[in-house]
Parts: structure tokens; C-alpha cells; sequence
């Protein structure tokens, strides 16, 4: 996948380049020519590509943070947790 965009990007850069040396072109041709072909297009298309990786995060941290809340309260319960051990009384 990022070697399709590398290789994009070498594309765009080189256009930009020859509209920015062409006779007629201008640095804002060139400058248009990078953003609109190159940068912008392969922002949005590398965020839609990663999004089944960001859900998969999203899903592992959800899970990570329901392991964590279930080990903080023993018992389940919503109310505050008491001693999990029982005090060691003294025979006397």
C-alpha cells in the first residue's frame, strides 16, 4: 500500500517540478498541481484504506479497558468493593 502512494507522490513531485520550469507554469500551477493530484487525493485514500485498522484499535482498546474495569471490582458489582481478604482476628 505505501508503496503505491511513494511512488504517486514521486509522480506528483515530478509534475509539480516541470510545471514550475515550463515556460508557461507558474510555482502556484505547481504548487495547485501537488496538492489537488498528489496530497489531498492520497490523504483521503490512505484514511479510507486504514480504517479496518483503526476499527480493530478502537475494538482492542474497548476490550483492553473492559479487562481493566472487571479487575478493579471483584465481585461485578457496581457497589464499592470491600476487603477481599478477611481480617485475621486473635483468639483470646
Amino acid at each position: 500500500m505505501y508503496l503505491v502512494a511513494i511512488a504517486w507522490m514521486y509522480v506528483v513531485v515530478m509534475m509539480a517540478i516541470v510545471e514550475a520550469g515550463s515556460p508557461n507554469g507558474t510555482v502556484l500551477g505547481a504548487l495547485f498541481t501537488f496538492v489537488l493530484y498528489g496530497a489531498l487525493p492520497l490523504a483521503i485514500v490512505l484514511y479510507l484504506l486504514r480504517s479496518p485498522a483503526r476499527k480493530r484499535a478502537r475494538l482492542a482498546a474497548e476490550a483492553d479497558a473492559t479487562r481493566a474495569e472487571s479487575a478493579t471490582q471483584p465481585d461485578g458489582g457496581d457497589h464499592a468493593p470491600g476487603d477481599a481478604v478477611a481480617a485475621e482476628r486473635k483468639e483470646a
